[in-house]
């Protein structure tokens, strides 16, 4: 079972974890013999976060509570305030967790904190265009392995910018391996074009019972 821990902080940006925790959660686009899917927020307090949207949300766990295997995976999303010193927690569980191919997912904000702890400087990464690691991110020294695309996917490492959420999520889902990859295609193309015809494409890859 692949275990789902979304780091959760104040001002966090709702919009980026949509596509991915969706998808992740409900299950509905699986296939047949998909792994399970357990998601858990977690924060550096059992405090209530309040989000750049408005929304309320209580911390399932806390960051002493993650279990760091192969299965597991931490997303961290964009927010203003990650240059606070309490998160430096969760950077260093996300360190141990590429250093045991346990899989980290980030985008925007979160990409500059990653930067700044150093573990952006040997792999290859995006982030909000060129010239925003070096701005927000004092310590950052992996300018050559940086990529201008909206998402990139480096082994158990994903980041993105706030314009590739849907890329993001796409490449989340493959590296999990939940969907099939005709499914995976299908979704992705309807959700980025809004085409009908990529929506009934979508619906034919699914097994009888997954569709609505």
């Amino acid at each position: 079972m692949f275990t789902i821990y979304v780091y959760v902080l104040d001002t966090l940006a709702d919009w980026e974890l949509g596509h991915v925790i969706s998808e992740l959660n409900s299950g509905r686009f699986f296939k047949k013999d998909a792994q399970r899917v357990l998601l858990k927020t977690v924060s550096f307090t059992k405090d209530p976060i309040h989000t750049m949207g408005g929304l309320t949300i209580m911390p399932d766990c806390l960051i002493d509570d993650i279990v760091v295997s192969e299965t597991s995976v931490l997303l961290l999303p964009g927010a203003d305030t990650w240059n606070d010193p309490k998160h430096r927690a969760v950077l260093e569980k996300a360190s141990e967790f590429l250093s045991l191919g346990a899989t980290v997912c980030a985008i925007c904000g979160a990409t500059a904190a990653l930067a700044d702890f150093g573990l952006l400087d040997n792999r290859p990464h995006t982030s909000n265009g060129a010239g925003f690691l070096e701005m927000f991110s004092p310590c950052y020294q992996g300018q050559s392995f940086y990529i201008d695309r909206p998402s990139v996917a480096d082994n158990n490492l994903i980041t993105a910018n706030p314009t590739g959420a849907l890329l993001w999520a796409k490449q989340i889902i493959e590296r999990l391996g939940v969907f099939e990859t005709k499914t995976l295609e299908a979704w992705y193309d309807y959700f980025s074009t809004g085409k009908p015809e990529y929506f009934f494409a979508l619906m034919q890859t699914l097994p009888s019972g997954n569709r609505n």
